[in-house]
C-alpha cells in the first residue's frame, strides 16, 4: 500500500488530546514508531497506558529548551526522523482587539507559532539530510478566514501558512515537503469550550451559537479527528510524496467564521 508508513518515525507534539491523540491512534495501529510530548501529566500518563511502545515526554512547548530537549531525546531513541506533525496550539482569548492582553496576544504566538518553528530548527536538518521527510503544520480555516473576537489566534495561524509556504520553497530541493492542514469544526472537547466563549461573549445560548457555527459550513457538520489523522497518514506516506507548500482544508467547506 502506498499509504502505509510501517517503521516510519513520527514526531507529535501535543499528543494527549483532540487532533493528536487521533493522530498517534492512527499512526501507531499502522505501524510507525510514534514520539509524542503534552503539556498534560495525566494526558501523558493516558497516553503511555494505551500505548506502552510510544515514546511520551510531558513538555511545555512554550519553553523552547524543554521542547529542544524532547525532539532531540527523540530523534536519538529512534536514530533519526521521517515526519513532524506541529499539532501544538492554544485557543487563546475570546475578546474585542482593545480588550486583549499583550501577555495573552504574546503567549498564543509562542505556542501556535514559535513552537512550531522550533520544532522545524531541530527537526528538519535530519529531513534534509536523508533528502527525504514530511513536516505537517496544523493551521486553521482560522488561517484562510478572517475571526472576529479571536484576532491573536487567527493571526497565529496565517503566520503558520506563510512559515510553510516559505520552508516548503527551502527544503524542497533536499526532497522534504512540507504542508498544512486546516482543520474546520473539529468535533471535541475544545470546540466545544470555544463555542461557549463566543457565546458567552455574544450573550448568546450554545445550542443557537452552535447552530450558527454550522449553518458557516456547507455540508453542516462538525469534522471527526480521525478524517484528520486519515489525511496525515497519507501526507507522510509515499502516497503524499510529491504533495509539498499546500494548504488543505478539511471543512466541510467553511463559507466563514464568526
Amino acid at each position: 500500500m502506498r499509504t502505509a508508513v510501517q517503521g516510519k518515525r513520527v514526531v507529535i507534539t501535543a499528543g494527549a488530546g483532540g487532533i493528536g491523540q487521533a493522530v498517534i491512534r492512527q499512526l501507531v495501529t499502522a505501524g510507525a514508531e510514534v514520539a509524542t510530548c503534552d503539556i498534560s501529566e495525566e494526558g501523558i500518563e493516558r497516553l503511555r497506558k494505551e500505548f506502552p511502545r510510544i515514546h511520551a515526554e510531558v513538555v511545555d512547548v512554550g519553553d523552547a529548551v524543554m521542547q529542544t530537549r524532547f525532539l532531540e531525546s527523540a530523534i536519538e531513541r529512534f536514530s533519526g526522523v521521517d515526519a513532524l506533525v506541529n499539532n501544538a496550539g492554544i485557543s487563546g482569548p475570546t475578546a474585542h482587539i482593545e480588550d486583549v492582553d499583550i501577555s495573552d496576544w504574546s503567549n498564543v504566538f509562542r505556542v501556535n507559532v514559535e513552537s512550531h518553528f522550533v520544532a522545524c530548527k531541530v527537526v528538519v536538518p535530519h529531513l534534509r539530510k536523508q533528502r527525504d521527510g514530511s513536516v505537517i503544520f496544523i493551521s486553521s480555516t482560522a488561517g484562510r478566514l478572517g475571526f472576529a473576537l479571536r484576532t491573536p489566534y487567527s493571526a497565529s495561524k496565517w503566520a503558520l501558512v506563510g512559515l510553510m509556504k516559505s520552508l516548503a520553497i527551502e527544503a524542497g530541493p533536499e526532497g522534504v515537503r512540507v504542508n498544512a492542514i486546516m482543520p474546520g469544526v473539529v468535533d471535541g472537547e475544545r470546540i466545544k469550550r470555544v463555542i461557549a466563549a463566543k457565546a458567552e461573549a455574544e450573550s448568546l445560548s450554545y445550542g443557537e451559537m452552535e447552530r450558527q457555527w454550522l449553518n458557516l459550513v456547507s455540508m453542516r457538520r462538525m469534522i471527526p479527528p480521525q478524517e484528520l489523522a486519515e489525511m496525515i497518514q497519507f501526507l507522510i506516506s509515499d502516497a503524499g510524496r510529491t504533495i509539498s507548500g499546500q494548504s488543505l482544508s478539511l471543512c466541510g467547506n467553511q463559507e466563514s467564521l464568526r
